[in-house]
């Protein structure tokens, strides 16, 4: 039972939901500047409710507050990253996992990506994209083939019945008893991709220009979405298949 709904919540949480709120953006922005002409800002999808005062001081304060969500997505994002591999560091080589070190990993993170910024769309952010793509499937391609290869994939189905069977109460969060849960990582998780969906929805929008509605759903909610419940089922399902069968925990000896 707790396999069952710790994937299910994970699928939940990391595949349909969120790519459904940048889907949103993408298609509004992309409306808006492709079918009507307006200028590829946030500013452009509330038209239809503030008219010309969009070009005003109304539409200044919306772009502004989009760029402060996407900082503030931005920000938990580097310090969830930056946690994640001063801890897988401290494992492998004993590093100290201090919070010194965290911010110097950021910093690093940071230093990576303005110069990708600054070398321009195709030479940096493009190529810096292509070699993190590159590198997460050749990841996922390894654990699959490595690890318990049959068990992730017919995890995968399995999860995703198990993701839709157990949709309805998920989606009711605030119904559940554990209010940690649904009133904590939740709406954490809700607030995250909301922040992120200004620079995702922009990005997605600048990529699909000649693309029908119908290629624009299929290669923003469906496929995204299934690359997602792989990834959570080869990754997670590994880690629950070593504690179960293995009683591997991922803690060193002391």
């Amino acid at each position: 039972a707790a396999r069952r709904l710790a994937m299910a919540a994970t699928i939940f949480h990391w595949s349909l939901h969120p790519w459904a709120i940048y889907a949103v953006v993408a298609l509004a922005l992309a409306l808006f500047s492709y079918n009507k002409g307006l200028p590829l800002s946030i500013r452009s999808a509330f038209y239809p409710i503030f008219g010309e005062r969009v070009w005003g001081w109304t539409g200044h304060i919306i772009d502004t507050l989009a760029v402060f969500a996407t900082l503030f997505g931005l920000a938990t994002s580097l310090g969830f990253g930056a946690s994640q591999a001063s801890a897988g560091l401290e494992y492998l080589y004993g590093v100290p996992n201090t919070d010194t070190f965290q911010v110097i990993l950021i910093l690093a993170i940071t230093a990576i990506a303005l110069m990708s910024v600054v070398a321009g769309l195709d030479a940096g952010v493009k190529r810096l994209s292509e070699i993190n793509m590159v590198l997460a499937m050749l990841l996922l391609a390894f654990v699959i083939i490595v690890g318990p290869t049959l068990a992730i994939i017919t995890g995968f189905f399995t999860n995703l019945g198990v993701y839709l069977a157990d949709l309805p109460a998920l989606s009711m969060p605030f119904g559940r008893e554990d209010a940690n849960f649904s009133q904590g990582w939740t709406a954490f998780y809700w607030a995250w991709w909301i922040s992120w969906s200004p620079f995702v929805g922009m990005f997605i929008a600048r990529v699909s220009r000649g693309r029908t509605v119908r290629e624009f759903i299929i290669c923003v909610l469906l496929i995204p979405s299934a690359v997602c419940v792989l990834w959570m089922t080869a990754f997670g399902g590994t880690a629950i298949h070593q504690i179960v069968n293995d009683g591997f925990t991922g803690v060193a000896d002391a």
